[in-house]
């Protein structure tokens, strides 16, 4: 055989090797790439034609494929009445704009295709039965659920209330109510037909349309945390070895250290109870007295910085965020802290300092577990389609931001706070009313905040609400708008209730 014979001959071999190459690359490597790929229009047909799983809440199914006559063999459905209460869980399932919430986070087990269903989709074939997929069990009580949405929707807010509530099993980190307003309906994005679809899509991300309903408020919002932050400031001090009767300024302003901005009161008015023109640690955190923690974090704590930054790390901020399994795309951050002026107003949860309403939760419900912070989660455990469980989700402790007899002196200050408030002493709980952009002088409405759990003893449930849009303007209050719908949810849960 001639050179040039050979050669052609080598070429066609090399070629039909990187043929094989590339069909073995794309076939094994990236077929579940391409088979998630929003294009892939035989995949979606695929689905379609068998039945997706259920996601339930307890008892109640808040998510199911129903049969239908059309080209699409199923519909995704979601129970009208609660559709909206329960899209931040749920998420959508849509032909044309595929999916979120937990119809995105466990989708493989939805739609049948997870290693978890590979037996079952064995035995289906053998039986000659179509492929069905698995059930979501998540850890939501459907009542706290409903009772969060509807005490946000009833609200004292100027329009329909935009804000966040989530509440949590303090002991185990089951995340019991997840609830976002304004919300929308899954139902009109999973619909068969193109235009209902594309108007409620258009209608919901219209970039003009301020209460943006689609934004999932409690995992991917970040906010000021006002004096809600002062949790985090007093269990520093506690671990800095102050005393909760130390004696701290009652003035109604203060100077910032190295700089020449005063910090006020609410009011603008001395902390009440004073003697000798102070208070203490006690009385400051009852009546949310900013000058006195300004006072605390700048003169009396020894390393003040250090301790708020490290304190706050514990209970989670500046952590990576966690998957429960929905990402938490709003990272709370206590933010920089340069001079003392900052550190002052960064005690009292203003400046630079933002948290989800996700991580204020969990640091309710850490205070409620005696100093044992929980990993958040948001499934309990994920079925095969005949009910068979394949897999739970197990509580997990992160660490213990502070001591048992720390937080028992927290829950005391705590229940004062509630007390103080116009709340039951069966609560403890933590207000908040949060500057933000500009702040009063542009007429802004503060946000409203309400940390709380009960009972406060042995609690059951901790809960964290924050409102955007305070009937009362500027005069807007945690105590006033945010804490009655915190004592909803709770009462709610401590009633006992349905849906688990």
């Amino acid at each position: 055989m001639n050179k040039p014979i050979q050669r052609i001959g080598m070429l066609v071999c090399l070629l039909i090797v990187a043929l094989l190459a590339n069909v073995t690359y794309i076939q094994v490597f990236r077929a579940n790439e391409l088979r998630a790929n929003p294009g892939n229009n035989r995949v979606l047909l695929d689905e379609y034609g068998r039945q997706r799983g259920a996601i339930t809440a307890g008892p109640d199914v808040i998510a199911q494929s129903v049969p239908t006559n059309g080209e699409l063999r199923f519909l995704r459905s979601y129970p009208a009445a609660t559709a909206s209460a329960f899209a931040p869980v749920t998420g959508y399932y849509s032909f044309q704009y595929r999916s979120s919430g937990i119809e995105l986070a466990e989708d493989s087990i939805l739609n049948g295709n997870d290693d978890q269903l590979f037996g079952q989709r064995f035995m289906d074939m053998f039986a000659g039965r179509d492929p069905r997929g698995g059930n979501v069990v998540t850890t939501i009580r459907a009542d706290l659920q409903r009772a969060a949405y509807d005490a946000l929707m009833n609200g004292r807010c100027d329009g329909p209330c935009r804000g966040a509530a989530v509440a949590i099993e303090p002991s185990t980190g089951k995340i019991l109510a997840l609830v976002s307003t304004p919300s929308f309906d899954p139902n009109k994005l999973a619909s068969h037909n193109a235009q209902t679809r594309e108007r409620a899509w258009s209608t919901w991300n219209d970039p003009a349309n301020k209460s943006d309903p689609m934004l999932n408020r409690p995992l991917d919002q970040l906010y000021p945390p006002g004096s809600t932050f002062k949790v985090i400031t007093t269990a520093a001090a506690l671990r800095d070895g102050i005393n909760p009767d130390i004696r701290l300024t009652a003035a109604r302003s203060i100077t910032l250290p190295e700089s020449s901005t005063k910090l006020t009161n609410y009011g603008n008015k001395p902390c009440p109870g004073a003697v000798d023109g102070t208070v203490t640690l006690a009385q400051a955190f009852q009546y949310s007295c900013n000058t006195a923690f300004v006072d605390l974090v700048v003169n009396k704590m020894k390393l003040p910085e250090a301790a708020l930054i490290e304190t706050a790390k514990r209970f989670g901020l500046d952590e990576p965020t966690p998957t429960i399994p929905l990402p938490v795309r709003a990272k709370s951050t206590v933010g920089t802290i340069e001079n003392r002026a900052q550190l002052g107003q960064s005690a009292i949860g203003q400046f630079n300092v933002r948290v989800s309403a996700l991580q204020n939760a969990v640091i309710a419900a850490t205070i409620a577990n005696g100093g044992v912070r929980m990993q958040p989660y948001l499934v309990d455990k994920l079925q095969a389609p005949d009910l068979r469980t394949l897999s739970t989700t197990s509580p997990a402790t992160v660490n213990e931001p502070v001591s048992s007899a720390q937080t028992a002196i927290l829950t005391s200050l705590m229940i004062d706070s509630e007390r103080q408030s116009g709340g039951p002493v069966t609560i403890a709980s933590k207000t908040g009313t949060a500057e933000h952009s500009a702040g009063p002088a542009t007429g802004e409405v503060p946000y409203a905040w309400y940390i709380a759990f009960g009972p406060s003893t042995n609690a059951r449930v901790a809960v964290a609400v924050v409102v955007e849009n305070g009937q009362l303007g500027t005069d807007t209050t945690g105590a006033s708008v945010a804490a009655p719908i915190g004592r909803a949810v709770i009462e709610t849960a401590l009633r006992g209730g349905g849906g688990r």
